[in-house]
């Protein structure tokens, strides 16, 4: 009897006062209004954020095209003084038709182009008396000889090069082939 007694008063409910409900109320209220504060501060800081982002690509962009424009510009910066050679190559010619001074002004700017290959690491391709390699070479014909073994590169009809290890022109070339004895039937 006693246990029934206490299972009654464990399932009557009490009833809250009418001012127990209103501080309920406001404190829920306040829950809630607290809780929009939050999102609403949220969602400002994930509209900044993304404002930002949006500037930080931007801004990456304009770097990026920028860096793209300029990049050359120290290599053009070193064929200003080839250019320079040239003029003065063709204004000594047209003073006087000296062709020795004219070919030694040309094999000098020839050696300035080339030591500033160089110093960019653009490398002439080995081709001359090599193995025909198709990722390095580009075969223009074939040559029939006994001079050098099949499938080895006989002339350089233009030269290759290589930026550091990619190839930026393969070389023309001329390949070996083996002559064909024609053999007389009688």
């Amino acid at each position: 009897m006693v246990k029934e007694k206490k299972k009654k008063n464990d399932t009557t409910t009490t009833k809250d006062s009418p001012e127990k409900k209103t501080k309920k109320a406001k404190a829920k209220k306040e829950n809630i209004n607290e809780v929009e504060e939050q999102l609403s501060t949220e969602k400002d800081r994930v509209l900044r954020l993304s404002a930002e982002f949006e500037n930080y690509k931007k801004r990456k962009q304009r770097e990026s095209d920028e860096f793209k424009k300029f990049a050359n510009e120290t290599i053009f910066r070193q064929l200003l003084t080839v250019v320079d050679n040239l003029e003065r190559a063709i204004s000594s010619t047209k003073k006087n038709s000296d062709e020795e001074g004219v070919l030694e002004g040309v094999k000098l700017t020839h050696k300035e182009i080339i030591k500033l290959f160089e110093t960019f690491n653009v490398k002439p391709v080995e081709a001359e008396n090599q193995l025909f390699d198709p990722n390095f070479h580009q075969a223009v014909t074939q040559e029939e000889t006994d001079e050098f073994p099949e499938n080895t590169v006989s002339k350089v009809l233009q030269k290759g090069y290589l930026l550091h290890d990619r190839l930026i022109r393969p070389a023309m070339v001329v390949v070996s082939k083996r002559v064909e004895k024609k053999i007389k039937e009688n």
